[in-house]
């Protein structure tokens, strides 16, 4: 077996047993890069002196970053022309918490984190590792693409509406939204401030309580931060969930699920069930609004955000120009793609006078709706079972030019990021077509242990790594 198969929790036993150094990792994944790349272009950037840095650092694990957390030795591109060339002055947070990590690369993704599909990025589109004419899922493509593909042994993401857990499920990986205020957003571009977090893409759930260990905790440079206790997270995984209160709220399972991908969520629920949970079905009206709340309100704080991109602070800079006006005007026409324009469009339209009460204020409130239902529902369940998404991935170019049909894609994810909730999607199957198919679990507010628990009794009974890998067919 290749190093590059290994999970991280595995690389680490053998570097504590000296079978193996950091040298051996890096020089297998970068033989691994080489022959894969080509064919699914996950990467942006591609890291210098690797083989140097782990000489100084032999216990160092690699580790792939999407391209919008902030590195100051990288480019961070965002994978947008506004910040083609961008060299950060600082390190985000959750960069320095991983210190004993080696940055592989930056990883490619949706412009500004805007998308569904890995389609919309600037430089290059990014291809499903299962099959080369799919997408991965977006807008963390990049990092689920790479982890699946074996190019990097784990790769950290950003989720603002379930960009985190969709490519994951796309892409046969795991993948985890912490509660909002977990883990530091300082250093991670924003998006939508009130919805972004940071998290893990793994191969399984060990490692990603791992990378959890490390990012999670409080910072004073992030005034959305929350003080919470030190944990252990790999102190939390067994396979004992006799007793545990599972909900399938029923409209995660209604029209628009594929009816392949709805059976084999019923499966896991039957899983569940025998190993000792006790299941349910319950009910979450709200969850009917979320998707047009959630696209107001992160529309909405995007065109905020993505004011800053003028021309003149830093970043890509229109050159022919009369007057300031035009300076910004050709700047933003000319530095952001179709998408990030769509979405900047409809949440300065959203927030404008006589449409502000219409649209946002109205979207507000029913976000204060869904929060409400949530913690209805967790008074009598554990943790929530759905789909991570409503389909498998499909084929690239199928939904690029149909933003109203890609944005069905998060039906099933935008709720987690609207109530600031913990979720991690799981893969349980493969479709008639050989593609992955995941499962996504939803706990209360800082339950991170109680889903990697679930998550990891699930893991441990189905063992899908064991039984399937990325063909890279054609």
């Amino acid at each position: 077996m290749e190093l590059y198969e290994l999970t991280v929790h595995e690389l680490n036993e053998k570097l504590e047993k000296k079978e193996i150094t950091s040298i051996d990792i890096i020089e297998n994944y970068l033989k691994r890069i080489e022959e894969k790349e080509k064919d699914v272009q996950a990467f942006v950037t591609i890291g210098e002196k690797l083989i140097e840095k782990a000489k100084q650092n032999p216990k160092a694990i690699p580790i792939g970053i999407k391209d919008n957390i902030c590195t100051k030795e990288m480019k961070t591109t965002c994978s947008s022309k506004m910040l083609e060339n961008f060299v950060s002055p600082y390190n985000a947070t959750v960069i320095e918490k991983i210190e004993n990590s080696l940055i592989l690369g930056k990883l490619n993704m949706d412009e500004f984190a805007m998308g569904a599909s890995t389609e919309y990025s600037a430089f290059h589109k990014t291809y499903n590792p299962w099959n080369i004419n799919k997408v991965p899922g977006g807008s963390s493509g990049g990092s689920a693409a790479a982890v699946a593909a074996n190019m990097v042994p784990w790769a950290l993401g950003s989720d603002t509406g379930g960009s985190i857990r969709q490519p994951a499920s796309f892409c046969g990986v795991v993948g985890l939204k912490p509660t909002y205020g977990l883990v530091s957003r300082y250093g991670l571009v924003a998006f939508a401030s009130s919805l972004d977090q940071i998290g893990p893409i793994t191969k399984d759930v060990t490692d990603c309580a791992l990378l959890l260990n490390y990012i999670a905790g409080y910072d004073p440079k992030d005034s959305t931060s929350v003080k919470t206790d030190k944990k252990d997270y790999t102190k939390a995984l067994s396979n004992n969930i006799k007793g545990l209160k599972i909900g399938l709220p029923k409209e995660y399972y209604g029209e628009g699920i594929n009816p392949e991908v709805k059976e084999a969520i019923l499966r896991v629920a039957k899983q569940y069930e025998q190993m000792g949970a006790i299941i349910e079905e319950c009910s979450i009206s709200a969850n009917n609004n979320a998707l047009a709340t959630y696209y107001i309100i992160a529309c909405a704080e995007a065109s905020s955000n993505l004011g800053r991109f003028d021309g003149i602070r830093y970043g890509y800079q229109a050159k022919k120009y009369n007057s300031i006006k035009e300076l910004y005007r050709k700047t933003k026409k000319e530095g952001f793609g179709p998408e990030a324009k769509r979405r900047i469009i409809l949440g300065t339209y959203v927030l404008s006078s006589g449409y502000y009460d219409a649209y946002y204020k109205k979207a507000q409130k029913v976000r204060t709706l869904v929060k409400q239902e949530f913690k209805k529902l967790f008074t009598k369940y554990d943790v929530l079972l759905t789909p991570t998404s409503p389909t498998v991935a499909f084929d690239i170019g199928t939904r690029s030019k149909n933003p109203l049909e890609m944005y069905l894609a998060d039906i099933c994810t935008v709720s987690v990021n609207i109530a600031g909730l913990p979720a991690i999607s799981i893969p349980c199957n493969l479709d008639k077509t050989g593609m992955p198919i995941g499962f996504q679990l939803i706990g209360n507010h800082f339950t991170e242990e109680l889903l990697l628990k679930t998550a990891y009794a699930y893991e441990q009974e189905e063992k899908f790594r064991e039984k399937h890998k990325p063909e890279f067919k054609k």
